[in-house]
């Protein structure tokens, strides 16, 4: 089966099948306001490309600019992070089609970046010989236009003949795209082929000739986040306007996506998901010739993994007990013969597949043709295991790999025999493995060399002791001679939330621009995020939030206390839902900190759900407009919260202005508090880069340095010669 699900994005952790319940004091950190004040005198802040907003923006930059710039270690940091991300010495990730290996990349010259494509062969070797498929920067020059590439969906019926591509453009990084159909062949885009016009949308191949599509079709049918909620069939050489309803969801949903299967004998079911919240969703089967969809008899909080052998595989992220059948575990991978419920729509005998244990939580289900592979993280480190059916149950055997660090299948598709395998930690570059269906042998295929000097480096695994006895695991990169003595610059990194894993990575800027100046790295494995399935995500949902910033500050207590590092030379750092995280400690514990780096952050949590789309996250969050979630929302909102009186440690506010997720706003409003309190804060809004605050390699080398200079004047003593 081919799964294409043109769906959301998500944003963009001790065993805890029972958590503990809070200590009933769990406000004890958060800030009551001293004096009212009017949110309302900021709202000029929220007009993205208003021109008192943008002057405003340009007078922060500016400052921001010169001071940081003018520090006597940002050349070196940005060169170092140009070095990196320009490298040629990167593995050319790719998508396998027909035998070629597509791939996306971006470097010094090819700024904006080039889709190109080699042969398997030629991709096993060091120098493989690329063939450009479509030139970015070129593109973007002939039609005067900020294009970003936001990837490519292509498909091929089983029965063969040629690829069909719809390509993803964003003016300047923005979630939202214009689609145009290019073919693979001659490389151009097709005239008269299918074209969307901008819009958060989805699309999904129903055949050569039909892509089923979910757009802005008009007043009315946009979701309260932003997001389509009417789906249509749409065929070759009408237009978009006389597509075919298919689904219509509400208002109040998160989004309506559409979805298509093709099965093994190359028939195509045609479909739809109603995401009614960010985590809740109705998957629906359209049957050829009828009116009426069919909605699959599974939970709403689910994983759709694909199907194997005739197996309709998903995880669960809820307890389930089907009627009559027998009971599953949130966090379960489990499946169901697809031809019996295609027959009688109804729900068949529900098998499972593979049950984590505590420590354990299912990361995903990749397909290649002839294996299934079952990614699954064991105390924060990664694990591939192959799964097959047979007649007493499945079993799992374990996929050798090179250590204990992360991994990832990077590449696995029903059509090809080819699989490709992930490999990094902390302190080893990254590995691409090629995974051989037939033998089960695991070879090295591309490997990175050494990007920063790791001698003499260390990583460790420890436990915090959060507020309500929980234990949150962290890592933390050091010198082995590390001196305990509270005076080691140290960098803590936090995101908690959306059930995101943060998993151990390589990063070459980060092991540069930091480690090798002899500061240390921590990573936090803190209660919203995955590490150890949807229970330890669950334990921080709405009015539980607290548990999430207790076990943060918990880690930076334990650092502290191991006299690892002290205040002074404590920073923390993290974006989008981390950036809220940083606006909560710089409230709650601005005692802890010396540096708060606060990337594309969420900070004024009771407007939150009314700017762009925000209104999808209420289910993690809690909702503004119902009173007990609105409450809690008061007692930690970031903005509301800002108190002039308190010692606040001096912060950077980084964010963008085509960031059409999370918008500028946030960080604008809460900057302009500082600002009018007299308080020292640093500002730089990128102009362009989407949610990702920069749109190529240099943006993001210069973003990365100026939060590096800001990091190293804040917790090292004095510049290094």
């Amino acid at each position: 089966m081919r799964l294409i699900l043109a769906s959301l994005s998500a944003l963009a952790l001790a065993a805890c099948a029972n958590v503990p319940n809070p200590e009933t004091d769990v406000t004890s950190n958060m800030a009551t306001p001293t004096a009212t004040f009017d949110a309302e005198s900021h709202l000029w802040l929220e007009e993205v490309e208003g021109v008192g907003a943008l002057a405003w923006v340009t007078a922060q930059n500016t400052r921001t600019l010169a001071e940081l710039e003018a520090d006597p270690r940002y050349a070196g940091f940005e060169k170092a992070a140009l070095d990196v991300l320009n490298s040629s010495e990167r593995i050319p990730y790719g998508t396998v089609r027909a035998g070629l290996v597509y791939n996306f990349w971006q470097d010094d010259v090819n700024v904006r970046g080039l889709w190109r494509r080699t042969t398997l062969a030629s991709y096993a070797g060091d120098t493989p010989v690329w063939e450009t498929i479509l030139d970015f920067d070129k593109l973007a020059a002939d039609e005067g236009k900020n294009w970003v590439y936001k990837g490519a969906d292509c498909f091929r019926p089983k029965a063969g003949g040629k690829y069909s591509c719809l390509v993803s453009l964003s003016d300047g990084g923005k979630d939202a795209v214009v689609n145009r159909e290019f073919d693979l062949e001659t490389k151009t885009f097709v005239d008269g082929g299918f074209v969307t016009p901008e819009a958060k949308q989805g699309l999904a191949w129903a055949g050569r000739d039909t892509v089923l599509v979910a757009t802005n079709w008009g007043e009315g049918t946009l979701t309260e986040s932003g997001y389509p909620f009417v789906v249509k069939r749409w065929t070759r050489g009408a237009p978009l306007e006389s597509a075919a309803e298919l689904i219509r969801g509400k208002p109040t949903d998160v989004g309506v996506w559409p979805m298509t299967m093709e099965l093994e004998d190359g028939r195509i079911l045609e479909g739809a998901v109603q995401s009614e919240t960010f985590f809740t969703q109705n998957y629906f089967w359209f049957p050829e010739g009828e009116t009426a969809p069919v909605q699959w008899p599974i939970p709403p909080m689910v994983s759709v993994n694909g199907i194997y052998k005739g197996q309709f595989l998903f995880s669960l992220q809820q307890d389930w007990a089907p009627q009559g059948q027998d009971a599953f575990m949130a966090g379960d991978l489990v499946a169901f013969e697809l031809e019996a419920f295609l027959k009688t729509r109804k729900l068949p005998k529900v098998g499972l597949v593979f049950r984590p244990a505590a420590t354990q939580a299912v990361d995903g289900v990749a397909v290649a043709k002839g294996a299934a592979l079952l990614a699954i993280s064991d105390n924060v480190t990664g694990k591939v295991l192959r799964l097959e059916p047979s007649a007493g149950g499945w079993t799992t055997k374990p996929v050798e790999l090179p250590g204990a660090g992360q991994v990832g299948i990077a590449f696995a598709n029903e059509d090809e025999t080819a699989v490709f395998l992930n490999y990094e930690d902390f302190l080893t570059p990254s590995s691409l493995l090629s995974y051989d269906i037939a033998t089960g042998a695991v070879t090295p295929l591309k490997s990175l060399p050494a990007k920063f000097d790791t001698a003499g480096l260390k990583v460790e695994q420890f436990f915090a002791t959060s507020k309500d006895a929980t234990k949150v695991p962290y890592f933390i990169v050091h010198r082995e001679d590390i001196r305990l003595d509270g005076k080691t610059p140290t960098l803590l990194y936090g995101y908690g939330g959306f059930q995101v894993s943060m998993n151990p990575a390589y990063s070459a800027v980060m092991g540069r621009n930091w480690l090798e100046q002899g500061g240390a790295y921590v990573l936090a494995n803190i209660r919203g995020g995955g590490e150890f399935g949807p229970n330890w995500h669950q334990a921080g949902l709405k009015t539980n939030r607290q548990r999430i910033y207790d076990d943060f500050i918990a880690v930076a207590e334990d650092l502290i206390g191991k006299k690892i590092t002290s205040p002074e030379h404590l920073g923390i750092q993290g974006g989008s839902n981390g950036g809220l995280l940083m606006g909560v400690m710089l409230n709650q514990r601005p005692d802890l900190w010396n540096a708060v780096v606060v990337q594309v952050p969420l900070l004024d949590m009771l407007r939150y759900h009314l700017l762009l789309a925000g209104a999808s996250w209420v289910g993690e969050y809690g909702s503004p407009d119902v009173p007990e979630e609105r409450a809690f929302l008061e007692k930690i909102s970031p903005y509301q919260n800002f108190d002039a009186s308190r010692p606040y440690p001096t912060p950077f506010f980084v964010t963008s202005t085509k960031d059409d997720r999370v918008h500028p706003g946030h960080a604008r409003k809460m900057a302009k508090r500082f600002e009018e309190a007299g308080l020292a804060f640093y500002y730089f809004e990128n102009i362009d880069g989407g949610h990702a605050a920069a749109a190529d390699q240099t943006a993001r080398a210069r973003r990365s340095a100026l939060e590096f200079a800001y990091l190293a004047r804040q917790l090292f003593p004095e510049a290094k010669e």
